[in-house]
């Protein structure tokens, strides 16, 4: 079989299946969730073993330590992927929510009612904890799921599938309500992507490249995970010590991912207090500063930065910094280099603090805390299959509602239009 025949037969598979999920209860849901949690920790050592394979691969293929941490399965992501569908099976179920109803003069009775978007087919890269994830989401707003993973993570995605797929079996559920591409051609995405009539969107998750291909290859819609060129402003009144943890925890903790901190602006009338000691941190941690003149005053050990490094996102121990002269430069910067994923400012300044939520344009805004908080299990949605970077339908970290639409409901007693 062609791999342009077995992704239209995975695409009809799952639109069989997914007719089937929109009567599911919430109790039968839950159910195959914790059903997957369990399987998750009972065969976490074939996952394991399947995971090394693709981290020797991965080595061998010179992958940087920030892609190695993104790609490695070990007790802690294991316990936390089980974690996290036990998480969203304590969740409300969208599917079947009804945001109001009125009635119009000639008696009808009118409303919307929650249903789910389809069949998603889910691309994305490296990290095989977004396979739990992303199954889990789908299958509790009543979604079937074609997931294609990258080719560095294919041992360990067909693990994971594997027992995601028995736990639905267990439950009385669809097997291909969750399904997995099984091969590394890059033809399985250009078909995926093709499949109007059976696939309802495309989520792509990954490099700035994958995304753009598909936005502009894709004839299916497409809710775009763009790149995330996150900001910090250290503004005026900012507490030096409180901006120098959020600042450390943003670039630090974990460079390799989206929502960590790739440029850090510091308002000039804070920078001789607060720059020097932050970079004596950055440098203890391996982190190179690259800085604008201004930086490179301050920090003697930084490189310049050239105009390729403010748009650039680094998803790796390397920083970005810039003085600026007011907070009108800062947003100016972040509106011509941002990618609307996540901007926060450090500042005791209430009134400026408003006035940065409101003119920055951007899916997670924050006021003194961590860049590292744009992420769904940390905003309360349990998981999130991506954080989407335009605004339609959604806008930011994608979780249950974010991945069901609205229909219309129409009572009547025997109305007819006159």
């Amino acid at each position: 079989m062609s791999i342009e025949n077995m992704i239209q037969t995975m695409a009809r598979d799952a639109k069989a299946a997914s007719r089937g999920l929109r009567s599911l209860g919430r109790n039968q849901k839950d159910d195959a969730l914790l059903r997957m949690a369990g399987k998750l920790l009972e065969h976490k050592e074939t996952i394991f073993a399947e995971n090394r394979k693709d981290l020797s691969a991965a080595g061998d293929a010179g992958l940087s330590p920030a892609m190695l941490d993104r790609l490695t399965l070990n007790e802690a992501v294991i316990a936390a992927m089980a974690d996290g569908l036990k998480e969203v099976a304590a969740l409300p179920d969208p599917v079947g929510e009804s945001p109001g109803m009125w009635k119009r003069p000639n008696g009808l009775l009118v409303g919307r009612i929650r249903i789910p978007l389809g069949v998603i087919g889910f691309i994305f890269e490296s990290r095989p904890n977004v396979t739990v994830d992303a199954a889990a989401l789908c299958l509790k707003s009543g979604n079937a799921v074609i997931l294609k993973g990258g080719s560095e993570a294919i041992h360990s995605n067909m693990a994971l599938g594997k027992l995601l797929t028995e736990a639905l079996h267990e439950a009385g559920i669809p097997e291909k309500a969750v399904q997995v591409i099984p091969t590394t051609e890059r033809a399985a995405v250009n078909a995926l992507i093709s499949l109007d009539d059976e696939v309802d969107v495309i989520i792509p998750r990954g490099g700035e490249g994958l995304i753009r291909f598909v936005a502009e290859h894709s004839r299916v819609p497409v809710l775009k995970h763009y790149k995330g060129v996150c900001h910090i402003y250290v503004d005026q009144s900012a507490s030096v010590k409180m901006a120098k943890a959020i600042c450390f925890n943003s670039k630090v903790q974990r460079p390799g991912v989206c929502n960590a901190l790739e440029t850090l602006l510091v308002h000039e009338d804070a920078a001789s207090d607060f720059l020097p000691e932050m970079a004596q941190q950055y440098e203890a941690a391996g982190v190179e500063i690259r800085g604008c003149p201004r930086t490179l005053a301050l920090v003697p050990g930084a490189v310049a930065a050239t105009e390729s490094d403010w748009p650039a996102e680094f998803l790796d121990l390397v920083l970005a910094v810039k003085v600026v002269g007011s907070m009108d430069e800062a947003l100016d910067h972040i509106e011509a280099y941002g990618s609307q994923h996540t901007e926060a400012i450090i500042t005791n300044d209430y009134e400026r603090s408003q006035r940065f939520l409101a003119q920055v344009d951007s899916s997670v805004v924050l006021v003194n805390a961590s860049t590292r908080f744009n992420d769904g299990s940390q905003l309360g949605l349990g998981a999130e299959i991506g954080i989407n970077t335009s605004k339609l339908h959604a806008f930011g970290p994608m979780g249950l509602e974010e991945l069901t639409t609205t229909k219309f409901v129409v009572y009547g007693q025997g109305q007819i239009r006159e």
